[in-house]
Order: structure tokens, then sequence, then C-alpha cells
């Protein structure tokens, strides 16, 4: 038996219809705020990850799904959503649609990455980006649809932490202090802290290793060394997200693990979810479409972990709402028979389904059951003769007698019912 590669998981049935449900609670949202859709490729070239992500990141260095393609190019499957929606948008020149862009987009993402609950090598994100805006309004808004969504998908105990990471301007100045600290504490860190040291010292505060943490203790805080206008853009998405009624938590060491976030940082957290807490998180990202090539516009965006998402959600037990009709033929001229009626009611939107092995009837009315179907349509040789079909309410057991010359309108207006 062939299994499924680790890390790679199927979604059954039972479980796609939460899926569904929340790809459509977040679509809703997504409207209700402006955004629009857009579908990128999942295989993206290297060098796009490598240059928007950054090459001394985790992501680029040991979780990136890349091979060299027939062509001998390197190619990899996305490990995150944002630098292909850059791609897109500078491509195809929407950024010169609309001064802001407002867009959004739901799919798969690939890292090697540990297996475990809540974090998958083949995982599924919902991605809202926004283009052309300095404003900290903007932020404080593209939180505000986040935490929505999630709220609006039953997730309790939510957590929002919010930092900022600085710009060009300062960031490098806290940068050396930082690597500075870690290069004087070099032989208490693990290896990767190390490794980051030199390269992305910031991302070294992300550290889950608690000996790394207790030496953090003491490392330099960015708010230190922010310029009056990061400290004024900070200030203001904290006052505008106290407008929108939004709690939030100041963390001075929240960093995140992608090189092109500047500014406004932070994630959403689950109490729930135990190590792996961060259900949400994003930030702004100015520089980003000018770094791969596009004119010099802004841009904020967040990704929520579907997966995660799923874990905390509050949603019924069984969401799938089971067949408006089963028809149950008895006999070859009764399948002929209904076979054009199950055509157009299904036409209609009805949702309607049929035994084709010929069972009986007994057998069919457990297989219409099996489905939650509302009602069951019973037509055999004596129906055929006498041109009267059989209609019975599943729950209450009521038959009643349909003649065919009514027996089209008679079931769209009762199902029309079933589904108001």
């Amino acid at each position: 038996m062939i299994k499924a590669v680790r890390g790679f998981k199927d979604i059954l049935p039972g479980e796609t219809e939460k899926w569904v449900y929340l790809e459509g609670l977040a679509r809703k949202f997504f409207s209700a705020y402006g955004f629009r859709e857009i579908r990128t490729p999942i295989l993206e070239k290297t060098e796009l990850f490598a240059r928007s992500i950054g090459e001394a990141t985790d992501i680029v260095e040991k979780e990136m799904y890349s091979f060299l393609d027939r062509n001998k190019e390197s190619v990899t499957l996305r490990p995150e959503a944002t630098a292909g929606i850059c791609r897109a948008v500078i491509e195809n020149g929407l950024y010169a649609q609309a001064k802001v862009l407002k867009l959004f987009t739901m799919g798969p993402m690939f890292r090697h990455e540990r297996p475990q609950k809540g974090r998958l090598r083949q995982f599924h994100q919902f991605n809202a980006e926004v283009f052309g805006s300095h404003a900290p309004g903007v932020d404080a808004e593209i939180i505000a649809l986040a935490m929505d969504i999630l709220e609006a998908g039953g997730a309790k105990n939510l957590r929002l932490e919010l930092n900022s990471l600085g710009c060009p301007e300062c960031r490098p100045v806290f940068r050396e202090k930082l690597k500075n600290f870690l290069l004087a504490r070099l032989d208490k860190l693990c290896d990767d802290c190390k490794r980051r040291a030199e390269k992305n010292p910031l991302r070294a505060l992300d550290c889950k290793k608690e000996s790394c943490q207790q030496e953090y203790k003491e490392a330099p805080l960015i708010e230190e060394f922010w310029c009056d206008t990061c400290r004024r853009h900070f200030a203001q998405v904290c006052e505008e997200l106290e407008l929108l009624g939004i709690t939030y938590e100041k963390n001075p060491r929240l960093v995140r693990g992608l090189d092109y976030y500047v500014r406004t940082t932070f994630e959403i957290k689950a109490k729930d979810l135990g190590a792996q807490d961060t259900v949400a998180a994003g930030g702004r990202y100015d520089g980003l479409i000018k770094a791969l090539g596009g004119p010099d516009i802004p841009g904020v965006g967040f990704a929520i972990g579907v997966e995660r998402f799923l874990l905390v959600a509050s949603l019924p037990h069984d969401l799938w709402p089971g067949l408006d009709l089963f028809v149950a033929a008895l006999g070859n001229e009764a399948r002929r028979f209904v076979l054009p009626l199950v055509r157009k009611l299904r036409g209609r939107g009805f949702m309607v389904d049929l035994d084709h092995e010929g069972r009986s009837l007994k057998a069919q009315l457990k297989a219409a059951n099996r489905q939650k179907a509302r009602y069951t349509l019973i037509i055999g040789e004596s129906e055929l003769s006498e041109e009267k079909a059989l209609l019975r309410n599943m729950k209450t057991g009521e038959q009643k007698e349909v003649s065919f010359v009514s027996l089209e309108n008679e079931l769209i207006e009762r199902l029309k019912k079933c589904s108001s």
C-alpha cells in the first residue's frame, strides 16, 4: 500500500465541509473590506523567494522544496504567498489599476518542517495584501480583518501581539547593536542562533529554546532605536486599533522570519494551541515591490493558517446538509423515466442522487438515510402503470402520492421550502 508523503495530509469528507465553511466565511469578510481575489502559481522561480524572503532565513536555507526542472532552472513550491502576489502585481501592472490595491488568495504552501499538530509540510493559508498606502490606518484595518475572520469562525482566547521593526533608516543601527550583543554570547547560544547572529540577528530573537531566551532578556529593544517617523507610525496604529475596539499587547521582541518586513509586525495567537500558538501573522513590507523590480510602492498584509484556524474554530460537528432528494427507481423502466427528471432538478440547484445498482427498495431507503435525504421519491412498476409516484418525508415517514403530471412542480416547491 502506498501512503501519503509525510507531512502531507488528506482532507476527507466530513472535514472538507469545515474547510469550505471557513473559506466562505473568509470570502465574505474579504468582500466586505473591498478585497479582490488573485490566484498565483504554486510553482515559482527559486530566485523570487531568495530575493524576497532573504537568503539567510530558515525558510530559504532549510525549508523550501526546490529542484531543477528539465531546463535546469531552479524552481520552488511556494513557501508563502506574498512574494508570488508581488511578482504578479509587477508582471501584470496591477499597481496601475488603483491607487490602493487590495488582493486576497487562498491555497496550499509548502515547507519541509518537522510535522506536528497544526504544522504540516503542505499547509494552507488565507492571505490578504494591500499595496499603495503608507497610512497606519491600513495596518490597523488589515489586523481588524484578520480578527474578524477568526472571531467569526468561533476562535476563542485570541491574543494580538504587536511590534514595529523600524525602517531602513533606523533598523540598521539596532541590527548592529543586536549583532554585537549576540556575538558576545556566542558560546551560550544554540547552533541556529550562532548562525543567525552574523547573518540574520533579528531572527535569533524568535528562537524557541529556553536557554537562548534567557540570554535574550538583556538584549537591546528595537523601540529604543525607532526614528521619529516609525515612532509616530506605531503610535497611530495603536490608536486606530483602540478606536476599532481591538485589544493588543505590545511585544518589543516580536520579529518575523521573513526579511521583507518593516515597521508594523503582528501575530494573533490562540491560547488553546499550545507551543505552536500563532494562528495568523503579518505586517508591513514597504520595500518588497521595488526589491523585486517594480515601482516603489508600499505593502502590508497577513496570512491565516487554515489548519490552526480549524483547531480553534467553533463549528458544527457535521456541516454537510445532506441530500434534498433521493430517487428510488425500481426496475429499468422506472430508471429510464426518472433520469431526465433528476437532471432537471440538479440543474435547478437541488442535491439529488439515485441508485444505479438496481437494489431493493429497502436497500435504497437505507442509502437515502445514510445520505441524510429529506425526501425519497419512489417509482416502480405499479407507480408507472398508475402514473403516480410516492414521495416520502424521511423525517416523519409520511408518504404522499403525486401525479406524474404535477410531479416536477410538486418536487420543486417542496425542495425549495427545504432549502429556504
